[in-house]
């Protein structure tokens, strides 16, 4: 009797442990899975610069997206529940077509360091967003890290190239990092509203909008590619193969897996992503400030996941 009454007293706890431990490998094996996405978006920049044509790059944003969502509807189905398409039309504006297109403006008129500098507020602005209108405070070891990862991305890129910046390079490197915190925000918001819409379905969604909504720009602002060589056929494949067609869905079931704050810390892994391709594939060389600044960011990733992961 002794033995048989304190079964349920030792195994109870062992379950609970068991399960705390399996729902905290998920979730850091969806983390992994998510940060692929700010990764491979990384490398947009090597494989504009060297494989596609110069100049054009309202036209890489819309092959990229296009062809992609396009594909989607054909796989998944373009049938949306009613009332759905307002809100996918208004995420795939933020997400991707707005963003993308301020992106690319202050891409033109900025050093690409300031882009990452102001990007890395990204996080703190889901946060301050999610505080605003859920109510939910988030904690302080998250905004603290928040903060640093900013920091960390200002001794990466910041220079005598940071001055006398043009203001509206500025205010168009501000308001895409503006629109996509929103974005990211009201897709975690929504997500559970739209229980009907499948993944990919939305995604695709999501992606034809914002194609359609470049279209017109590359149209009227930049001139056909005269020669369309082998580079440029490999590049633009790569970009809407992997830059749309496997990055978007993966960052969008992040957001519905995690938290729109956990996944917009993750973004910091774009820049990062890109000055290692710099180094590997383009021989360039980092200052020791440059590699204390990364080691700085990758923390503060590390530090944000842990401090925004569910608590029991």
């Amino acid at each position: 009797m002794p033995a048989s009454s304190s079964a349920p007293t030792v195994s109870l706890p062992l379950d609970e442990a068991g399960s705390a431990a399996a729902a905290s490998s998920r979730r850091w094996a969806d983390t992994a899975l998510t940060a692929l996405t700010p990764m491979i978006w990384g490398s947009t920049y090597l494989v504009t610069t060297e494989w596609l044509p110069p100049e054009r790059p309202f036209t890489a944003a819309c092959i990229r997206t296009l062809p992609a969502g396009l594909a989607l509807l054909l796989w998944q189905g373009h049938r949306l529940p009613r009332g759905a398409w307002p809100r996918l039309l208004l995420l795939g504006i933020l997400n991707i077509g707005l963003f993308q297109a301020l992106l690319f403006a202050a891409a033109y008129r900025l050093p690409g360091g300031i882009a990452a500098i102001l990007g890395a507020t990204m996080p703190l602005l889901v946060l301050g967003l999610t505080w605003i209108f859920d109510q939910r405070r988030p904690p302080l070891l998250a905004l603290g890290a928040g903060l640093t990862a900013v920091l960390g991305m200002a001794a990466i890129f910041a220079g005598p190239a940071t001055s006398n910046l043009d203001p509206v390079g500025l205010l168009a490197a501000a308001g895409g990092t503006v629109c996509l915190a929103l974005g990211t925000y009201l897709t975690g918001r929504t997500a559970a509203g739209t229980p009907a819409v499948p993944l990919l379905t939305s995604t695709g969604w999501q992606l034809t909008f914002s194609g359609l909504l470049l279209a017109p720009a590359a149209w009227w602002l930049e001139a056909p590619i005269a020669e369309l060589q082998v580079t440029h056929i490999v590049g633009y494949t790569y970009l809407c193969l992997a830059g749309a067609l496997l990055s978007y869905p993966l960052w969008f079931r992040g957001i519905r897996r995690l938290s729109a704050s956990a996944v917009s810390a993750l973004g910091l892994l774009s820049p990062l992503t890109a000055l290692v391709l710099g180094w590997l594939v383009l021989g360039q060389a980092f200052s020791p400030t440059q590699l204390a600044g990364m080691t700085i960011v990758l923390a503060a990733i590390f530090t944000l996941q842990w401090a925004l992961r569910p608590q029991r």
